[in-house]
């Protein structure tokens, strides 16, 4: 039986929850997780490196690089076919917000 996979922590459910070709209809869609957004706009847009970004999400430095590496494929892939990129779904967690547990105590992503 497989390990059972661990929430990411992500800063907040993004804004947006699509972005869908301009002008014309959309050859098909694309899912991109949330934790999957959270590791390009760590990397990407706060311009964080690897090791800081998979410590923000509670990850290993390995992990991080995995989820950004699809997420780079994802989003290529939309933009050179022409899909819409659907923002969606995920393993992750809130941080602040903590999940509710049988034992007391802060969450995962809790500070």
């Amino acid at each position: 039986m497989p390990r059972p996979k661990i929430p990411r922590c992500v800063s907040a459910y993004p804004a947006v929850e699509a972005f869908v070709p301009h002008g014309q209809s959309a050859a098909g869609e694309v899912v991109l997780s949330v934790e999957e957004l959270e590791a390009i706009r760590l990397s990407d847009f706060e311009q964080l490196d690897q090791e800081t970004a998979a410590r923000m999400m509670r990850v290993s430095r390995h992990t991080y690089g995995r989820i950004l590496g699809n997420a780079r494929r994802q989003v290529a892939e939309a933009l050179v076919t022409g899909k819409a990129l659907k923002i969606a779904g995920g393993n992750y967690e809130l941080r602040g917000m903590g999940r509710r547990r049988r034992r007391r105590g802060r969450g995962r992503c809790d500070v």
